[in-house]
């Protein structure tokens, strides 16, 4: 059997969310678990980290996976509904939603007479992220018409930060400024930080806080690995060696040559992992790997099923010795700058080739 696996550490999972804790001591979490728990296994992580206040999802097939999980936690769509009629399933299984357009607000009302259930809503608002949520010349019109709903509770108001990772700049105070200006005088609770801003913009951590990537042990910040920040990665991906051979001088390696054998004699290893399974087939040569703990360098480009490592460094290596793709002892943060990519992305990408395991 094909041996790639994504072991997942609860442990770190728990550790983490105690972080957030620690950070934001006056603050509720929504825990982030959208996208399969970006990537680390949803209805496992969602089980990990129940005991966060609430558990963030992007759509309701999400929320519903986590439901039949057994999983009772409230759940917050982060994008509130695509059609009237997941309404339903938003009573029956006592979701919470986002509302950040007017036809979420119409399906509302056209819900009114058909039930005597109150929804519970985070109304978004736009504040420079331009994606979702309401314009503030807009706002009081939305958040009036939702007042009137019999059958709406309105928990609070929620926004996002468009730079908060990049924390020389002053566009997420200015972001909080702004919001707290459009939302002067209703009552409600408040929701603005995200991982970056949780970490590094205390000031806006107010009722609620949303982590997600410091969740799973990744930093939001370029050139700054979780460990530094007391985080624990979640993840471990592993494969194996499957085949080694030795390179003349010249030869070389992989669909385009793009990696030529300086040396008269070279150790080259064939790692049963590839963009087929997820991994980043951008990822340029020297990309660090782990072979038996040791850390080598990819050779040549990345194929669907296989990648090449100069295991020349080796003096002990055979068929069938583990490899550590990024985990622990090898920060994701770092692959993906050799990828020229996020550590989002890369735990994203899994394809259904890849297990997903979780240790205690």
């Amino acid at each position: 059997m094909r041996n790639v696996l994504a072991q997942v550490s609860q442990y770190a999972l728990r550790h983490n969310l105690q972080q957030v804790r620690k950070m934001a001591p006056g603050s509720k979490i929504i825990a982030m678990v959208k996208a399969n728990a970006y990537g680390h296994g949803l209805s496992k992580v969602a089980k990990t980290i129940q005991d966060a206040d609430a558990l963030g999802v992007a759509s309701l097939e999400e929320a519903l996976r986590i439901r039949q999980a057994g999983v009772q936690s409230d759940i917050v769509l982060m994008e509130g509904i695509f059609r009237e009629e997941e309404l339903a399933d938003v009573k029956h299984h006592h979701l919470t939603m986002v509302v950040h357009h007017w036809f979420q607000i119409q399906a509302l009302q056209s819900y009114a007479e058909k039930n005597d259930f109150r929804f519970r809503i985070w109304i978004k608002i736009n504040t420079g992220m331009n994606r979702l949520g309401f314009q503030a010349q807009e706002f009081d019109e939305a958040y009036a018409t939702l007042s009137k709903l019999s059958h709406v509770e309105i928990i609070g108001f929620m926004t996002h930060f468009a730079e908060a990772d990049e924390r020389e700049k002053d566009s997420t105070r200015k972001q909080a400024d702004y919001f707290q200006s459009i939302i002067a005088g209703k009552p409600g609770q408040r929701c603005l930080a995200n991982s970056a801003a949780i970490l590094a913009w205390p000031q806006t951590h107010a009722d609620w806080v949303r982590p997600g990537l410091m969740l799973y042990g990744a930093s939001p910040f370029v050139g700054v690995t979780g460990k530094e920040l007391n985080l624990l990665p979640a993840m471990t991906l592993r494969s194996e060696i499957i085949a080694i051979r030795e390179l003349a001088l010249g030869e070389r390696v992989g669909y385009g040559g793009t990696w030529e054998n300086p040396r008269p004699i070279s150790k080259i290893g064939i790692i049963a992992i590839g963009y087929g399974d997820g991994y980043p087939w951008h990822a340029k040569n020297g990309t660090p790997v782990l072979v038996n703990g040791q850390r080598v360098m990819t050779t040549g480009r990345v194929s669907m099923d296989m990648l090449a490592v100069d295991l020349s460094s080796l003096k002990e290596v055979k068929v069938g010795d583990p490899v550590t793709l990024w985990g622990d002892t090898l920060p994701i943060e770092e692959v993906a700058h050799h990828a020229g990519t996020i550590p989002y992305e890369l735990f994203c990408r899994f394809t259904e080739r890849v297990k997903v395991e979780i240790i205690s």
